[in-house]
Formats: C-alpha cells, structure tokens, sequence
C-alpha cells in the first residue's frame, strides 16, 4: 500500500502524456480516512469508465452495529449508502469536462427493490465502496490536474457525504434495516402457514407505469384491503402486527373485469420475492421465494425439454421427450417454460392469461368435438394444474378473464373489484355446480416425471474472435455470450441490469459443475450455494460493482436460452 503523496506524484508526472501513461497510476493508496484502490484504468477517455474502490474501516465509517447485526440489515444498510452515493454524485458540479467520459464519478445504484449488491458492501461494519470514474483527458492527453481534483477532491466529498454516519440521516438507516428484516421474516413465515404470498392491508400495488416502477399517487389509488375470509395477522420484529391477505398454497384464480387489477396484484405477488424500499407501497407484499412467473415465448430455442406432460406425439411420429427445436410455438415454449422452472426448484407458477398461449391453457368442450383428441397434441394447462399440485407440490396463481373452467380446477377465487379484493370461491363453486362444464378431461391421471436434463460443458463458451471470454450485458433483457445473444425478455423477475450482468458470470462460472452427471437445476444449485458461502465476487475476478444477486431460476433461465447449449436426456432417477 502506498501512501496518498505517490499519488499525487503519478499524476504530476504524467500530466500532458498520452492517455496509456494513466496505467502507472494503478493500485492501492492509503488516505487519511480510507484505503483507495483503482482496480482498472481504461485504456482510452472513450472507452469504458476506470473502476475504483474505498475501504473504510468501522471506527471511520462509525455505523452502530444495531445496522449489520444480520444480513437482512446489512444488505439494507449497503443498499442506503449505495443510494446516497449515487445522490452525491449527481449532485457533484464539474462532471464530465475533457474528452469522451472524462470527469465522470458514477455508481451502480438501485431501483425500488432491495438486492444484495456489489457497489457497496458492509462486513462487520467496514464500508467497501465500489463505482466507476472517468480519467480526465483532453483529446488523448492527460489532464493530471483535473484527475487530481477528482480523486484529492471530489471523491473525498462524495465519501464524507455518503459513507459516514454523522452525515447520514439514523433514522432513514433504521427505517431501510427495519422494513427489510420485516418482510424478510414474513416471507420465512409463509410456508409454516402454508401460504406462497402474502399482501399486507393499506399495500399500494399500482405502478406510475408501465416504464416507471415508483407508486401511483392520487386521490384516485385504492390501498390493498383484504376480504375478511382471507385476512391473517403476523408477527414481525419491528412493526409488530401486520394484516393481510393470505394466498394458500394450491390452485388460487384471480378473476374480475378488465382493468380491475387483477394484473397489478399478480405483479405485485411476482416482485414480492424481493424487499423493497420504504414508501414504494409493496415493503409487505412478499411471496415464495422459489415462485416463477411463466409466460409464452414464440421463438425461443428450446433444447431437450420433456414436454409429454402437455405435449403428445407431433405429426410425422416426432416425440417431445426430449424436445428441441430453434422456433418454439406459443404453446410448446410454455410448456418448455414450466417444466425448466420446474428443473430449477419453482414452488409456485405465476400466470397470466394475458401472456399465455390460449391453446395451451384451455380446449373446450365444442372444441375437443371438432378436432378429436387423437389429432390433438396438446394437454392443456386446465388437466395439469391440479396434477402439478397433488404429484410435484407446485401451486399455481393464475390471472383468469376468458374461461370459467378454471373453477373446476380452483381452490381459491380472489375477485378484483375496482381494484379491491374479494373472496368469490364459495360462489365459484356454486356456478361450476350450477352449470357443470362438458370438456372431458385429457392427458391421464397423473403428471408425470419429465426427463432429467444434463448440460453438456463444451456447447457453453462466452469465446469470441480472439478473446477467451466476451460477456457483455448492456441492458435487463439480453446478454451477450461469446458469439450468442441470450435473450431473457420473459425472465420478467430480473429487475435491475446488475443481476443480468451477474448471470452473464454466473453462466461461465457454471460449467466447472458441468461434470455429465448434473442437471441444469442441480448445476444452477451448486453456484447458488458458491455464492451464499462466498459472495458474488466469486463469480468475476477484479471486484466488479456492477453486480447483483439473482436466483437460481434466472441463471437456469439463461442456460436454457443459450442458443449454443447442448443436454443429454437422462433416466428419471428422482
């Protein structure tokens, strides 16, 4: 470690070189507050930004340990100072001056959802900030001045304003570590109350839109109200009692009329397997941790999927138990969809109607006269649900507008009505008994155990041209891997670029698991448990701060959308 004058040094001696002299300035420097590291100098004012870390000690950063004292506060703890961070930078005067990105202080800061992150890290109290800056140039040549006033002046404000507890607010701490720890120990609560979520009264579910994920304001937004039959009141630490909705494990519709919400709610239930903010409306709306919002996906690739559960023999004699194919319908990419979550460890499916395949979730009765069983290959969901419940322990939530069928099927009907809730499964049932529905139902008395799915190590490489690895994630939905484009726009839980980026590292990472006998759920296992004992930079060598946590069913995702993956099927031995 080098003591904060050799930076100072650097930087006069290579004012006016041409930009690769920066190289010299790269290490570890000791400050009178913190430990500096640049871990990467860019190689050129246009190209990606340096990155940087400080390390605060305890005593410095001065955070009493009521804030880390578990990992839900102290994720929430990093969380705050990564947002404050990100405010002191924007409120920095002078960013930018010089070419291309110079002057540029920047962090990966945070959305409504509260992840675990690499931009700030708390351990024990100690304070590991990490973001990116911009190197001053003019043109191609340094301009050592500015950088000195960057690093001996900027960033030590940025710290002093962001990272220490006598310049943050206690109580916006307490409150970020207090909310987080409660919805934390709701959601451990809810399988030993045989839930898979739970949404707490005065909730406010609606977003701004459909782009912007802040609360709807107005006199016109209607706080979440549980119907009476469903109401339960938890316990949690610091709030006390919480009341709310419980959604039991099993088959629960949600009906109602168009633009009554019922969409808004089964959002809310998809994003509740993540804390979030005070004030965003959703802080006590929390699910299973293993639900999984499924979807149609025309023209995904699906390789080697089982899907004989719901898809029978294809014309021309092809089968679907190890299915592949590079232009998936709606109906089979739903069908793939649900038996990879399925893989992956899904205790709960989450379905919209909206973003299903309408031949994939009902064939009714005049339907199934009209085109004979024989000639369909097609099972739909309506026959599986309850099969998926009883044989494999999987609950489904369903979002239902176009088919009353579903009640035969139900074990609860939650009904929106101008945006509240109400019970309607006692009144389900009466009509489905009123008026018995004549589809006969298909596909046999049980569900079935897909094939096993082993991932063939040599089909996953991020090489491209000359380069050993090129991973690049520029936004939420896609990853670049190697020569592929992984598309992940039906991943609809990924919330935030950072845990994109974070699977684009987890999927190399993966494949020292790929031994031939692993399964994509078993291999996606074994980095989720690297990870959980490790941390995320486990995955990426040099510190990165642009990296979130996700959940196994995302990387298994990924894996699945690789264009290039190769799987043996394997005998069913669970």
């Amino acid at each position: 470690m080098q003591p904060e004058e050799t930076l100072h040094t650097a930087l006069r001696r290579i004012d006016g070189k041409g930009y690769g002299a920066y190289k010299d300035i790269r290490g570890i420097y000791r400050f009178s507050e913190y430990t500096f590291c640049i871990d990467h100098v860019q190689g050129d004012p246009f190209a990606a930004p340096s990155r940087v870390r400080v390390m605060l000690p305890r005593q410095t950063a001065g955070f009493p340990a009521e804030f880390f004292s578990n990992k839900s506060r102290a994720i929430a703890l990093a969380d705050v100072l990564s947002r404050r961070f990100g405010d002191a930078c924007m409120r920095r005067t002078g960013n930018g001056k010089g070419s291309g990105k110079s002057g540029i202080i920047a962090m990966d800061t945070p959305g409504q959802e509260v992840l675990e992150r690499t931009s700030v890290i708390v351990r024990d109290g100690e304070v590991e900030a990490r973001f990116v800056v911009g190197l001053p140039a003019f043109g191609r040549r340094i301009a050592g001045r500015e950088a000195e006033t960057m690093f001996f002046h900027d960033i030590p404000a940025i710290v002093r304003a962001s990272l220490l507890f006598s310049s943050l607010d206690p109580e916006e701490i307490r409150l970020h570590c207090e909310v987080c720890e409660d919805a934390d120990c709701l959601r451990r609560q809810l399988k030993e109350l045989g839930l898979v979520a739970f949404v707490a009264d005065g909730a406010i579910l609606p977003r701004q839109s459909g782009i912007d994920d802040l609360p709807m304001e107005g006199a016109d937004v209607v706080p979440f109200s549980s119907p009476p039959s469903m109401r339960l009141t938890l316990h949690v630490p610091n709030r006390g009692m919480v009341s709310g909705m419980g959604i039991r494990a099993g088959i629960t519709l949600i009906v109602g009329g168009g633009y009554h919400g019922k969409s808004t709610l089964l959002k809310a239930v998809e994003r509740g397997v993540y804390n979030h903010v005070p004030g965003d409306g959703r802080e006590y709306v929390v699910a299973d941790p293993d639900a999984v919002k499924i979807r149609s996906e025309d023209g995904r690739r699906v390789e080697g999927v089982d899907i004989s559960p719901f898809i029978g023999t294809l014309p021309q004699g092809r089968t679907t138990t190890a299915f592949r194919t590079d232009d998936a319908s709606g109906s089979t990419s739903q069908a793939a969809n649900i038996i990879e979550a399925m893989e992956s460890g899904a205790r709960v499916l989450l379905i919209d109607e909206d973003t299903s395949a309408t031949n994939f979730m009902i064939r009714d009765q005049r339907m199934q006269e009209l085109v004979v069983t024989e000639k369909e290959p097609i099972t739909p969901f309506i026959d599986k649900v309850q099969q998926l419940f009883r044989d494999c322990g999987i609950s489904t939530i369903l979002v239902i507008g176009g088919s009353g069928d579903y009640f035969d099927v139900a074990d609860a009907v939650i009904c929106m009505d101008e945006y509240l809730p109400e019970d309607r499964t006692t009144e389900a049932r009466f009509i489905a008994a009123r008026y018995p529905g004549e589809r006969r139902p298909e596909g046999g008395s049980c569900f079935g155990r897909p094939a096993r799915r082993v991932p063939g190590r040599d089909s996953i490489s991020p090489r491209k041209g000359r380069r050993e690895v090129k991973i690049v994630v520029r936004e939420r939905s896609h990853i670049g891997f190697g020569m592929d484009d992984i598309d992940l726009r039906a991943a609809e839980q990924l919330v935030s670029v950072s845990q994109t980026s974070a699977v684009g590292a987890a999927l190399w990472y993966a494949v020292k698991y790929m031994d031939g006998r692993r399964t994509v759920g078993e291999v996606a296992h074994r980095v989720m448990e690297d990870i959980a004992a490790a941390g995320l930079d486990i995955l990426s060598p040099g510190a990165p701060g642009n990296q979130a946590l996700f959940r196994q069913h995302e990387l298994a995702m990924a894996m699945n959308r690789l264009r290039s993956l190769k799987v043996r099927t394997a005998p069913i031995d669970w």
